[in-house]
């Protein structure tokens, strides 16, 4: 393959790719050279869907096709991670909200009309509500806890040097019930325990 000058105007050069040809299976029109996107993009292994190869998958899916939703899940999550991701520019939300965009194609797409418009377009809109409600409810959330609230927070722990002292404390306890007889110890549990004197 190597790369031949067409036209040369103003010292910018346009090219044409020869050999280019046998790295796609795509037909070219005739009179159409291949550009070096053709050859840098070119898959032969994987054409691109038609809108229907898409209305199949959902269609399938509506009758509870596990793997038609794994297939439209391999196509299409990566775009609703990255519109989810754009627009909370958090990667866990982005995760969450890809799984829960999926999980709502499974659950709506027997009500899918596709004179509503093309599939994707449908899944990417859904993406879409799915964020800007996330973003809102977190916002209303942030909201609530600034207003003077205090917000639910686990017991502080205790400091390290009080932890030691109580310890040590209750150590001297047992050192010194060990010495005491059982009748003695009684004495005193039932003291300690339930604030009567025997």
């Amino acid at each position: 393959m190597s790369a031949e000058v067409l036209t040369e105007e103003g010292g910018i050069g346009i090219f044409r790719i020869v050999g280019a040809e046998r790295f796609t299976d795509r037909e070219q029109p005739s009179g159409h050279s291949p550009t070096l996107g053709d050859v840098l993009y070119a898959k032969p292994s994987k054409s691109p869907l038609l809108e229907s190869d898409w209305v199949k998958l959902v269609q399938a899916i509506g009758t509870g096709d596990q793997k038609a939703l794994y297939t439209l899940y391999e196509r299409a999550h990566r775009l609703v991670f990255t519109l989810a991701f754009r627009m909370t520019n958090s990667r866990e939300t982005a995760d969450e909200l890809t799984v829960d965009v999926f999980h709502d194609v499974w659950r709506r797409a027997a009500s899918y009309d596709p004179a509503g418009g093309p599939v994707l377009g449908w899944i990417m809109n859904q993406a879409r509500s799915r964020t800007i409600d996330r973003l809102r409810f977190d916002q209303r959330k942030k909201r609530v806890n600034t207003s003077g609230e205090e917000p639910v927070t686990a017991t502080p722990e205790k400091d390290p040097q009080q932890v030691f002292h109580a310890a040590e404390q209750t150590q001297l306890l047992y050192s010194a019930l060990a010495v005491l007889s059982a009748e003695e110890r009684q004495a005193i549990e039932t003291a300690y325990f339930f604030g009567t004197y025997v």
